[in-house]
């Protein structure tokens, strides 16, 4: 009786050895040892099984059915998350398995330049794959969400903070928005809006004045010279004929600025309307804002290009004259002084 209970116990023994070992090679053991890496989208509401076939075709695993006991086992075949994945075939299943839980997605660092417009940043979000480029400009043209969201106008113009963003493909348009709008709220919060309101100011309008100065110059010495020049225009009731703005009021402009097209009557040309357009025509920077509320202490009335991203600035017509006649060879009154 002894003896028969030994070798029970020595076969019970063996099969815990051997179901260890295969356990250790079934959730340790890489499909290669192989390095490289390979993207893996795993779609929302996508149950674990098929999660787990997925990984199999693209070679990440060896078996799907081990990474299914795994993830039972562990009681984490509901806890896999949603996204775009980076994996390689040298790691584990179980290594596998962590990346899924935790929810290691790839991270794609996108940088939208000051003064893109809405339809230029959906461009850049859409050629990284990372939204429906129709999807993100019907979102930040929904002037409920952009309420939703403690923002005057019917569009998101202005308030897509130009910067580096972190973003995921699984994030969505609406997320992706939410996060620019919260960076701007944080910067225009912390250092300007307390210089707004001295200056009596909404948000829309500084937003507005640093959206045309922001399309006005690259030149970072002009910024505040600039702003002088709309602020002073405004005072005296001058038409601010600002070609930016007339342009960002024209449906598919092919890059000729016309006579035709600075007569037209649009909300935001500004060589028919008075006072500001309706609302920001790009995204600012930091730096332009700042100038929109610090314009310079000068009487300068116009500017003109001087061929070398910068402008000449004057206080009267007549000497405006003269250097659009030095500079570009032509008479024109407006204050960018650009070829019409």
């Amino acid at each position: 009786m002894r003896k028969r209970v030994e070798i029970i116990l020595l076969v019970l023994v063996i099969t815990a050895i051997i179901a260890g070992i295969h356990i250790y090679i079934t959730f340790y053991t890489p499909a290669s040892r192989e390095g490289g890496v390979k993207v893996v989208n795993i779609q929302k509401g996508a149950s674990f099984r098929v999660v787990a076939a997925n990984l199999e075709k693209a070679g990440i695993i060896r078996s799907s059915g081990s990474l299914v006991l795994a993830a039972n086992l562990l009681g984490a075949n509901k806890k896999a998350k949603a996204g775009e994945y980076e994996f390689s075939p040298a790691m584990t299943p179980m290594e596998v398995l962590e990346v899924l839980i935790k929810g290691r997605v790839k991270r794609h660092l996108v940088t939208i330049p000051e003064g893109f417009n809405i339809q230029e940043v959906a461009s850049v979000l859409g050629e990284k794959g990372l939204v429906d480029e129709k999807e993100f400009l019907s979102k930040a043209a929904d002037a409920k969400f952009v309420a939703s969201l403690g923002l005057e106008g019917q569009t998101l113009e202005g308030y897509l903070f130009p910067d580096t963003y972190e973003l995921t493909k699984g994030m969505g348009a609406d997320e992706i928005i939410v996060k620019m709008v919260e960076k701007f709220k944080s910067v225009y919060s912390a250092e300007f809006g307390g210089a707004a309101r001295s200056r009596g100011l909404s948000t829309s309008k500084v937003i507005t004045l640093a959206s045309i100065i922001e399309k006005e110059t690259g030149a970072p010495e002009e910024r505040e010279l600039i702003s002088a020049v709309i602020y002073n225009r405004l005072k005296k009731g001058i038409k601010l004929q600002s070609d930016p703005t007339v342009i960002y009021g024209i449906s598919g402009f092919d890059g000729n600025l016309t006579r035709r097209h600075l007569a037209a009557k649009t909300p935001y040309n500004t060589y028919v309307i008075y006072g500001l357009p309706p609302g920001p025509i790009a995204n600012p920077g930091k730096a332009s804002i700042k100038a929109a509320l610090n314009p310079a202490n000068e009487d300068y009335l116009y500017f003109v290009s001087k061929n070398d991203g910068t402008h000449y600035f004057s206080r009267s017509l007549k000497e405006h004259n003269k250097a659009v006649h030095q500079f570009q060879k032509q008479m024109l009154a407006g204050p960018s002084g650009k070829k019409s």
